[in-house]
């Protein structure tokens, strides 16, 4: 498991736009599950949406980019590089994500 302090070794986004609070499994190169904690103290809240807060797809695609990119990172072969997304094709997003109040 990484902690934030672990993560921000590997990536170098920092408030307000690191997306990756924790990860809870990594095989790097291959798999990862991490944690994005959404609560209503984000700032994006007090305009998306006021009295109806979604946090937006835009910054979910990036919290999975942010994983993807740790789990890329953590291999030899690329410690200490940036990873880019290239691009999402056809993104669905089924159920809103809200924060935990």
């Amino acid at each position: 498991m990484l902690e934030a302090n672990e993560i921000q070794q590997i990536l170098p986004h920092r408030y307000p736009m690191l997306m990756v609070d924790r990860v809870l499994e990594l095989t790097a190169g291959e798999r990862i599950v991490a944690q994005k904690n959404v609560s209503i103290n984000e700032a994006i809240f007090q305009g998306h949406f006021p009295g109806n807060p979604i946090f937006p797809g835009v910054l979910q695609i990036e919290a999975l980019a942010q994983a993807g990119a740790i789990a890329l990172l953590s291999l030899p072969d690329f410690k200490g590089k940036t990873a880019f997304l290239g691009g999402v094709k056809k993104a669905k997003f089924r159920k809103w994500c809200v924060p935990v109040m």
